[in-house]
């Protein structure tokens, strides 16, 4: 059987801070109320993905790497992880803020979770007037200063908080304290884990549980970076029918690519998967004869065993993920 680009069916989530954007604007097809997140694709144990179309419906990516090994995911990336697929996509809508939150290193989340740890970044896509993201501190201080801090309820005072707009990028690596603002839909990419460690949830009550969300304040301490940094969000160039480097990290590199009219991608030299995610406009895909749409809100896996393809749009913009 024959690999081909890849679409999957999302994975819908409830959050208590979630809102209707990804069915409104990004054309997600669900019925359920405070949807906050559209995991793309996944290999997260009991919220896994299945392929949406072709010879290959119905399968997860385990099952794909089973199958395909190294011409799905890459050789060497197969060597590294296995079985494992090794990131996660979503989308993420944010109605009222996020938890603030830290997610542990790998060596802290293998130790206390058998987990991988959780890099990640954001980059977005819609923002309403004054959102905001939290990310990082704005000085740098001791674990003691910080605990003070969190004791007497003024952490927003020493937090770093950033007014955002479209477009907008920010790694996120782990021990970064941080957190999304209401009014912002983004789409994040991460490493495959689900460890977050939760440090403020504004008191607030989750209609489904009708309790306060659990806190992991201690396990936290160990995992925070109490470091400052100048800067926080990324700069990036926005050169036309070029992959424009956006993050580049030990764990993912991701590009960005404006397209207007053809571009030929080439991937001969590239040892790993690749993953379109559509954040604004529409494209065609044209891969060994096949043509592949793909809108603004959607995703599609590239397997490794693909070298050549032709990209063709009027205006669209895309993120490109690889290992």
């Amino acid at each position: 059987m024959k690999l081909y680009p890849l679409k999957f069916n999302p994975v819908y989530s409830y959050r208590i801070w979630g809102g209707d954007k990804l069915k409104t604007v990004l054309n997600k097809n669900h019925n359920q109320e405070s949807i906050g997140e559209s995991w793309e694709i996944s290999d997260i144990e009991y919220s896994e993905t299945h392929v949406s179309e072709g010879d290959l419906k119905g399968k997860t990516l385990k099952d794909l790497i089973n199958q395909f090994k190294g011409d799905f995911v890459g050789h060497g990336v197969y060597k590294t992880f296995g079985d494992n697929f090794p990131l996660l996509i979503k989308f993420i809508d944010a109605k009222t803020p996020l938890s603030i939150q830290v997610h542990p290193s790998n060596e802290l989340a293998k130790e206390r979770h058998n987990s991988f740890g959780k890099n990640e970044m954001w980059h977005v896509m819609q923002a309403e007037e004054n959102a905001e993201l939290i990310v990082g501190f704005n000085q740098k201080f001791e674990k003691k200063t910080y605990t003070e801090y969190l004791n007497n309820s003024a952490l927003s005072e020493i937090l770093n908080i950033e007014k955002v707009k479209k477009g907008d990028t920010f790694y996120i690596p782990t021990g970064r304290v941080h957190a999304i603002g209401a009014g912002v839909l983004l789409a994040e990419i991460q490493q495959t884990s689900n460890i977050t460690y939760r440090i403020y949830d504004y008191d607030r009550i989750d209609k489904k549980t009708g309790e306060k969300r659990e806190l992991h304040t201690d396990l936290a301490l160990d995992a925070i970076d109490f470091n400052y940094y100048n800067e926080y969000r990324t700069v990036y160039d926005t050169k036309i029918n070029t992959s424009n480097k956006l993050v580049h990290s030990p764990f993912f590199k991701t590009n960005i690519v404006n397209i207007k009219g053809d571009i030929q991608m080439d991937y001969s030299g590239l040892d790993s998967f690749v993953i379109y995610i559509c954040v604004d406009g529409n494209l065609n895909l044209d891969c060994n004869d096949e043509v592949y749409h793909l809108e603004k809100g959607e995703t599609i896996l590239l397997p490794a065993s693909i070298n050549h393809l032709k990209i063709k749009s009027d205006d669209a913009c895309i993120l490109e993920v690889s290992l």
